[in-house]
């Protein structure tokens, strides 16, 4: 039993970050307790990570682990600047309104990037950076397949993308919908992805089971098409690429090329998201008011166009009066069945019921002051972040430059990382944040110079990895998402904790030389 008890206490941490790499991407997002005044819960994983980190602790006090101070003064400045930030905003600047969400906010930033110091702490060998390594690529083929069984086989889902979905509500995913796997919602689950497919390439490469480690690929990039997520599509493709053109991979580079488009083909959602990204449209302006009609039809299959008029100013001023042709078309039809509906919705909140007639008369006077100009419109999902996120961000940041806003005070989403520092954290925690980013990178970069070949490859995919959320991070706020923020400092931790050790490259395994029988 004692022995038993010092094998646990000497392995603990070891089993406890195995674990997490299970446990935070597979775990489905149930809540254990909700938070008032928003939809963001408490969730095992949390539970979790502060057993892991009370733990970690405990064994650095008792010195059974050896902390990796490395990058350690920037992730303080980090932490101060955004705990500043919820302090000023709280209680100088009134900004944060509910103190309890500013508070967890703040928490919750601290929480995801304890994981880079625990598994960079874990490293204290080239074939345990390996194991780990291996485990890693393994969660992903387990959530990769769930994936597939969620659209193929009926596999339930937990989502987080509305306040009623993250109540833990059980779903089943109809045939139009975009799989979440494990993860909260589409996004999270294709932001994970793009972090984790350079990595396999790599593996792929380096590994003698290059069919085991191509079909985990192809099964993941699958996974990625069937998100849906033009973004994510994206940055895989940019960070992909050039991580092969950088390693000269020209034969992998083809075979890469030709799977994507391949599998790309076999989804008609991405395609369809693609193509309707910018949309040309017959806009009606009323002279009167200024009011701008966009005709739409709302199709659950299809992705609708927004309302947001790129110059809108120069755009009006290129329009002309309705005439009988013009109204012809079938942009003018939806728009007339749109502005007919606005008259009746208009008269019920004024308490009357207008005859035929009366429907037909007021019909007749709008058209008669409408304007109509062709222009090109974004779909719905990008006109939101243009007309309303990104612009309330920006002026948060304005505002308050130095400190931001504060930390959840300008709401729940951004869909633009940069802009959600900028507006939360200002130009301190943005600075500071982006510094950690930049000397992460440079690590990487330094020890690529000073390793062989064959590990320039692992520490080459990573760069590239963190490059493809970087670009995630324009249009959705990854480093926010909880499972995709666990895994990046996780991984991170692990691949700084590898460039650490004293002795680079890592030993492959190879049998042993054998003399030769004389």
């Amino acid at each position: 039993m004692k022995k038993l008890l010092n094998w646990l206490d000497t392995n603990l941490i070891k089993i406890l970050t195995l674990g997490y790499i299970f446990v935070i991407p597979l775990y489905p997002k149930l809540p254990v307790s909700m938070v008032n005044y928003t939809y963001i819960a408490i969730r095992v994983e949390d539970f979790y990570v502060a057993a892991l980190v009370g733990i970690f602790i405990v064994q650095l006090l008792r010195r059974k682990i050896k902390l990796q101070t490395r990058l350690l003064i920037p992730f303080v400045i980090f932490w101060v600047a955004v705990s500043i930030s919820y302090l000023w905003g709280f209680y100088v600047q009134k900004t944060i309104i509910i103190n309890h969400l500013g508070l967890l906010h703040a928490l919750r930033r601290i929480e995801y990037m304890s994981a880079f110091f625990i598994f960079a702490s874990s490293i204290q060998s080239k074939k345990n950076f390996l194991s780990y390594f291996r485990v890693v690529i393994a969660a992903l083929l387990t959530v990769s397949l769930y994936g597939v069984g969620q659209k193929f086989l009926g596999w339930p889902a937990v989502q987080t993308m509305n306040p009623e979905y993250a109540k833990g509500y059980i779903l089943i995913l109809d045939a139009n919908a975009r799989i979440s796997s494990t993860f909260g919602g589409h996004y999270d689950l294709a932001a994970y992805l793009v972090f984790l497919l350079p990595l396999v390439l790599a593996a792929w490469i380096y590994f003698k089971n290059k069919w085991v480690y191509f079909l985990i690929f192809t099964l993941s990039l699958f996974c990625l098409i069937l998100t849906a997520s033009r973004v994510s599509y994206g940055a895989y493709i940019v960070s992909t690429m050039l991580f092969l053109i950088f390693a000269r991979k020209w034969k992998m580079l083809l075979i890469v090329a030709l799977v994507t488009g391949g599998l790309t083909l076999t989804s008609g959602t991405l395609t369809n998201r693609l193509t309707r990204t910018f949309q040309q449209k017959q806009i009606f302006i009323d002279k009167r008011t200024g009011q701008t009609t966009v005709p739409r039809k709302l199709n659950p299959n299809e992705l609708p166009v927004g309302d947001y008029v790129i110059n809108k100013t120069s755009t009006e001023n290129g329009a002309t009066d309705v005439n009988s042709l013009s109204l012809q078309s079938k942009d003018a039809k939806q728009a007339i069945d749109q502005i007919r509906e606005d008259i009746r919705a208009r008269a019920r909140q004024d308490g009357r019921t207008l005859t035929q007639k009366q429907e037909e008369q007021l019909l007749q006077e709008t058209l008669r002051n409408l304007k109509v100009v062709t222009t090109m419109l974004p779909d719905i999902s990008f006109a939101t972040r243009l007309q309303v996120e990104w612009p309330r961000a920006i002026k948060a940041f304005i505002k308050y430059p130095i400190l931001g806003k504060g930390p959840s005070a300008i709401t729940e989403a951004t869909d633009n990382d940069f802009l959600r520092w900028l507006g939360e954290f200002g130009l301190f925690g943005t600075l500071s944040f982006l510094a950690i980013l930049f000397l992460m990178a440079k690590e990487l970069f330094l020890a690529i110079r000073s390793s062989q070949k064959d590990e320039n490859i692992l520490l080459l995919a990573v760069l590239f990895s963190m490059f493809g959320l970087l670009i995630n991070a324009t249009y959705i706020d990854v480093f926010e998402a909880s499972k995709v923020a666990y895994q990046f400092w996780m991984i991170m931790g692990l691949f700084i904790g590898f460039t650490q050790l004293k002795k680079l490259p890592i030993a492959v395994s190879k049998p042993p030389i054998r003399p030769k029988k004389k």
